[in-house]
């Protein structure tokens, strides 16, 4: 029988949902005097080893959480001071569009705006200085494996994974048994397609009145750049090429401190080719002489990727149910109309430990259904900004990004998002995949090692490691499908949308088989959504597995 461990709260995840929903908390806790335990598990090897984003953070959120984050050296220290969109014509022509035919939400200049260019994975090791000052307990390199329910069927908790299982599924030399975490409350904050997240939604059917959710996968390389080139809070974004047809998504560029700049882009996972491969469109796009004109010269330092739940307003779930609560990317408040989720990320795990906070110094013992946090959650600002943005994501998914675009500058400039009609956008991003005989093969140019580069080499970048010797977190439901199914149809699409060359078709005498590099898995998660038989489930690993991001 494993060991256990009881806290008031537990809290999955240690990004700015999780870390937030701590700190208040441990605030409340202190205002009321009152004693309070709780504990945060992270999978990650350290705080922010697995945080990859942009990241352009808006501070409204860690305004009303530490008022003065400012005077305690929060690494929000590069705002905003320049503002850039544009459109891609071709691989060398493009069109700057002038801010005044820009929807207002993609604005991160002006309107008393308050917006900095930072390292999400520094903003989350500040988070969790703070909560451990404040009396929480973090655990790195403890993944959360499982759900733990009471006999009524609420959430009891989570257990933590074994350690040291060999890959043919016994207990190795090093074997440690997996410990559970016992709560009055558990909060889900595990990210974009959380595992337990994902087996919440399904057995509480939480997306039961709500759209089918949409992703993206963003790709981003961090680079040391000639320091004559360097404009500090430089932000520039853009779309169209090399993404074409009905593939739509973005590239982001921002300059940070330190004579450093991050390169991104974002491919919508509702893309119809099989051919396609987002690392590859990536490569390519730096090559355009408006990413490239910041980059020459320069080094590339980090790379990672990491899939971003965009489906926004429509298809967010209800996010309570019986002994805890879906916060943040787990239940997908990012804004991508703004192309922002750390502030409503953190708004609504500061909700959801304010509803924790009330229910337990009320004498709950826990295990109840928080609506509580729904009415909060709907009376907030975040709640506001996401109704008002409902239709963003609609738009680009129906009508493309010049038509849609035209709708949401009307639909945001001119009423505000208070359209009275809301588009909907209910189709899974895994069903859009046409047959490949259907579709235009892509013939991508190699890499020259300056700009652009491989797979192989853009991982080992990422620092990524696993335990060798443990099961594949990669689980086949089917280990024929890929061959005898994925691979006449769509010519098996796992080894181009996976950006970490996981997945190979490898051709033998006998015929092709079907092979996962494990080890190479930077847990984007990009396989679980977009695989079109749905065949393939993500699993965390061994705790402290996977990516170890520096200042990403």
């Amino acid at each position: 029988m494993r060991e256990s461990m009881e806290f008031d709260v537990v809290i999955v995840g240690a990004g700015p949902a999780g870390l937030s929903a701590a700190c208040r908390l441990m605030q409340q806790a202190q205002e009321a005097e009152q004693e309070l335990t709780v504990c945060v598990v992270e999978k990650g090897s350290e705080v922010g080893a697995h945080i990859l984003s942009g990241a352009v953070i808006e501070s409204r959120a860690m305004d009303e959480l530490f008022p003065d984050w400012k005077n305690m050296d929060a690494p929000l220290n590069t705002p905003v001071t320049s503002d850039e969109l544009y459109l891609l014509k071709s691989d060398t022509a493009a069109k700057k569009l002038p801010n005044a035919l820009i929807p207002k939400t993609m604005h991160n200049t002006g309107h008393g705006l308050n917006n900095y260019v930072v390292s999400l994975g520094n903003v989350c090791r500040w988070l969790a200085e703070q909560a451990e000052g404040l009396g929480v307990e973090i655990f790195p390199g403890f993944a959360a494996a499982e759900i733990l329910l009471n006999d009524d069927g609420s959430v009891k908790g989570i257990a933590t994974g074994d350690m040291g299982i060999t890959a043919e599924g016994e207990q190795g030399p090093n074997y440690m048994e997996g410990m559970e975490l016992h709560a009055k409350y558990t909060l889900f904050a595990e990210g974009c397609r959380g595992h337990l997240g994902k087996q919440l939604i399904e057995q509480f059917k939480l997306d039961n009145e709500a759209d089918a959710q949409h992703y993206g996968i963003g790709i981003k390389e961090l680079w040391d750049i000639d320091p004559a080139k360097h404009q500090p809070g430089l932000v520039v974004h853009g779309s169209g090429w090399p993404l074409e047809g009905d593939t739509t998504g973005g590239f982001f560029l921002y300059h940070l401190e330190n004579n450093q700049a991050v390169v991104g882009l974002i491919v919508d996972l509702n893309y119809t080719n099989p051919w396609l491969s987002p690392f590859d469109e990536f490569q390519r796009l730096k090559h355009h002489p408006v990413l490239a004109e910041h980059l020459e010269g320069g080094n590339r330092v980090a790379y990672g990727a990491r899939a971003i739940t965009k489906g926004g307003f429509n298809a967010l779930p209800k996010m309570c149910f019986p002994g805890g609560l879906l916060i943040g990317c787990n239940a997908g408040t990012l804004n991508f109309s703004k192309i922002k989720g750390t502030h409503t990320a953190m708004k609504s795990g500061m909700l959801a430990a304010e509803a924790v906070f009330e229910a337990i110094t009320a004498g709950d013992e826990g295990g109840k259904e928080l609506g509580s946090f729904s009415a909060k959650f709907k009376d907030s600002w975040a709640y506001d900004e996401l109704f008002r943005s409902r239709n963003f994501g609609p738009a680009m998914h129906k009508f493309g990004p010049i038509l849609g675009g035209a709708f949401n500058f009307v639909d945001q400039n001119i009423f505000g998002g208070k359209l009275p009609i809301t588009l909907h956008d209910d189709k899974p991003d895994y069903a859009q995949m046409k047959p490949a005989d259907q579709c235009t093969k892509i013939d991508y140019p190699k890499p020259d090692g300056k700009l652009s580069f491989d797979k192989l080499s853009s991982v080992f970048i990422s620092n990524t490691n696993h335990e060798e010797d443990q099961p594949c977190h990669l689980k086949l439901k089917d280990a024929a499908i890929p061959i005898s199914q994925n691979l006449p149809t769509y010519a098996e699409p796992a080894q181009r949308y996976c950006p970490a060359g996981v997945y190979e078709v490898i051709e033998e005498e006998s015929g092709p088989r079907f092979q996962i590099n494990s080890q190479n898995c930077v847990h984007c998660k990009t396989c679980d959504i977009k695989d079109p038989a749905q065949n393939i489930t993500w699993v965390v690993p061994e705790g402290a597995g996977g990516p170890n991001y520096p200042n990403m």
